[in-house]
């Protein structure tokens, strides 16, 4: 979790940023999840991955000035606990389609340059 969820993201950025400034362009945008906002019992270690997600992600919005936006969008992963697995499978009976992650990606990528959507956040509308 640590080498993907924590170093791969600096990986990725390292790999398109160099292009992004050369043209003065460009839209960073890293998946996390909702563990990273809150922590649960058997998951820490991965909550605390993704909320390093969130904190590079400001931090590169705050370091890299107005031609290239950064967003921080939210998305689950497997787990490989038998026992958290089950839960997340229950909590991901209630889930939303892929497709509604995809259209609030679509939303920040399409608003103006002088617009960074910063952090988007996506929950279905049920008690969860």
């Amino acid at each position: 979790m640590i080498d993907v969820n924590i170093k791969g993201v600096p990986y990725g950025i390292a790999a398109a940023l160099p292009r992004m400034q050369a043209r003065k362009s460009g839209h960073i945008i890293n998946l996390s999840s909702i563990g990273g906002h809150s922590v649960v019992p058997t998951g820490s270690v991965y909550c605390a991955t993704k909320s390093a997600v969130g904190a590079i992600s400001e931090g590169l919005r705050q370091e890299i000035g107005r031609d290239i936006r950064v967003t921080e969008s939210e998305l689950a992963h497997t787990i490989t606990d038998p026992e958290a697995r089950k839960g997340m499978e229950e909590f991901r009976a209630q889930a939303i389609p892929a497709e509604a992650i995809a259209r609030s990606i679509a939303y920040a990528i399409e608003q103006p340059a002088e617009v960074s959507v910063s952090e988007i956040i996506v929950r279905p509308t049920g008690g969860f």
